[in-house]
C-alpha cells in the first residue's frame, strides 16, 4: 500500500513518474489550499503558495534523491536565500509544514501515503476550525485612548473598565499635541467581545470624543538585516 511508485514501477526516475507525482502534488496542494480557505481570512498569494509548495518540494526531492553531490549543492543554494517577511501565524506555519510533508511524500514516490496524509490531516484541520475547541472566552485587545491634559489618567476610566473588562493594564503613557494631551495605551481583556462598541462609546463620552483605537495586541517583530 505504501510502496514507492519510483521503486515499484520503474526502479528509477522517469518522465512519466515525475509527471504523475507533480500532478498529484498540485492536486493535493489545491486540497490543502481549499481546507485553509475554510478556516477564515487568507490572501491570494498565500493560497497560491500552498498549491505550488508540494510540487516544488517534490521536484527538489526527486532531483537530489540518491545524489549526495546534488543534495549538498541544493542545501548550499537554499542557505544563500535571505528574505524579509512578517512572522506568520501558527495556522499559516502549520499549513506550510502540511504542504511540505505532502511534497516530501510525493517526491519519494509514496503517492498513496501522500493522499492518505492529506485526507486525515485535512479533515482534522477542517473539524478543529469548525468547533470551539481551544477558543478563549475572553478577548485580549490593545486600547489606545487620547485624553486632554486636565483629566487624571490614573483612574479616569476605572468604572468603565470594571463594567466591560476582566483585566486592564496601563502599559504606556505618552504626551502629544505639544503636551496638551495624553495618549494612554492599555492591554485589556474584554468580558464580552460584542460589548466592545458600547465600551468605546462610554469612553468617548469621558474623553471628549477624542481619538480611540482598539485592536489586537501587536507582537514585537524581530527583523533579520
Amino acid at each position: 500500500m505504501f510502496t514507492s511508485i519510483i521503486a515499484s514501477v520503474t526502479g528509477s526516475l522517469t518522465i512519466e513518474t515525475a509527471l504523475i507525482c507533480t500532478v498529484v502534488s498540485l492536486i493535493l496542494g489545491g486540497i490543502i489550499a481549499v481546507i485553509y480557505m475554510t478556516q477564515g481570512t487568507y490572501t491570494k498569494s498565500f493560497i497560491i503558495t500552498l498549491i505550488l509548495l508540494p510540487a516544488l518540494v517534490q521536484a527538489v526531492i526527486m532531483v537530489v534523491n540518491g545524489n549526495l553531490g546534488a543534495g549538498v549543492a541544493v542545501m548550499g543554494a537554499f542557505s544563500l536565500v535571505r528574505f524579509r517577511s512578517i512572522p506568520g501565524s501558527s495556522k499559516e506555519i502549520s499549513s506550510i509544514f502540511f504542504a511540505m510533508v505532502v511534497g516530501l511524500a510525493t517526491g519519494m514516490g509514496y503517492i498513496t501515503y501522500a493522499v492518505l496524509i492529506t485526507v486525515i490531516i485535512g479533515l482534522a484541520l477542517f473539524l478543529l476550525s469548525r468547533f470551539s475547541f481551544g477558543d478563549k472566552k475572553n478577548i485580549n485587545k490593545e486600547l489606545r485612548v487620547t485624553i486632554p491634559e486636565n483629566l487624571d489618567y490614573t483612574d479616569v476610566f476605572d468604572d468603565i473598565f470594571k463594567k466591560y473588562t476582566n483585566n486592564v493594564t496601563l502599559t504606556k503613557v505618552k504626551t502629544t499635541n505639544l503636551g496638551s494631551m495624553y495618549d494612554l495605551y492599555y492591554e485589556i481583556e474584554l468580558l464580552d467581545g460584542s460589548k466592545e462598541k458600547e465600551m468605546i462609546d462610554d469612553i468617548r463620552c469621558r474623553n471628549g470624543n477624542l481619538t480611540i483605537i482598539c485592536g489586537r495586541i501587536q507582537q514585537a517583530v524581530n527583523m533579520e538585516l
